[in-house]
């Protein structure tokens, strides 16, 4: 039985294409008791407030669906997933997509193969790694069809977090806040750098408090030059700028 809360979230994916089942409804609510449950325990959230939740973590993520055709995609990594957003909402919306978790802190990880074991998401992997090191891998370079971050850090750092992740061809979309015109400028250098071309930024707003969001989404041009990413800190400490 679909309580306000679940029945209006589901509501207001229907304009995205997605129509969830009591089953998907119910992997939301459980994934929704541990995040409150894990969070008494280790700095997960700041918004535990159960409506709240729904539309600024489960929403929020899924709002990825206006930017992206995820039936057509198979697979999706999620840099620096944090409590699991957006990967962990997208992989109970689109059962069929193969979504690897990478992040840095083993505590996090912990936390999310709780949550993928208790929900029964047998498609998703959870790997304890730096971005730089993870996209050095064979198995991750150059492999994904989607890749996304959100909340991490500045796009010009994200670019070289994320686009080594992506196939030729694939999806880089990064999940942005308010103002990102600063942003979008100082990142056109690594974007270049990184066999990236930005292909469309969506504007969106959060339902009820209004809250702006963008989704700026960037294309696979090319194979990442082996140059990149540089070794773990660096891209951080000194991203990509034009001098």
């Amino acid at each position: 039985m679909r309580d306000d809360v679940q029945q209006l979230f589901a509501d207001r994916l229907y304009p995205l294409g997605i129509e969830l089942t009591d089953r998907q409804l119910e992997q939301f609510e459980v994934y929704y008791r541990l995040l409150v449950e894990w969070n008494e325990k280790m700095n997960l959230t700041g918004i535990t407030e159960r409506k709240a939740v729904y539309e600024k973590h489960f929403y929020d993520s899924l709002t990825l669906a206006g930017a992206v055709s995820f039936g057509k995609q198979g697979s999706l990594a999620d840099i620096g997933s944090g409590a699991g957003f957006p990967s962990i909402p997208l992989a109970i919306a689109f059962p069929h997509l193969r979504v690897t978790i990478v992040d840095a802190l083993a505590k996090r990880i912990k936390f999310l193969e709780e949550v993928t074991g208790q929900l029964h998401l047998t498609q998703v992997s959870c790997l304890h790694a730096r971005a730089e090191d993870a996209a050095r891998k064979k198995e991750h370079r150059d492999g994904y069809d989607i890749v996304t971050a959100r909340a991490v850090a500045r796009l010009a750092v994200l670019n070289e977090f994320c686009l080594p992740f992506v196939r030729l061809g694939g999806l880089f979309v990064a999940m942005k806040g308010t103002d990102i015109s600063t942003e979008l400028e100082e990142a056109r250098f690594s974007l270049s750098k990184l066999a990236g071309r930005l292909v469309d930024v969506k504007r969106l707003k959060l339902p009820t408090e209004g809250a702006e969001r963008h989704l700026i989404v960037c294309e696979k041009k090319s194979p990442t030059p082996p140059a990149y990413p540089r070794k773990a800190g660096i891209p951080l400490k000194t991203p990509l700028l034009k001098t």
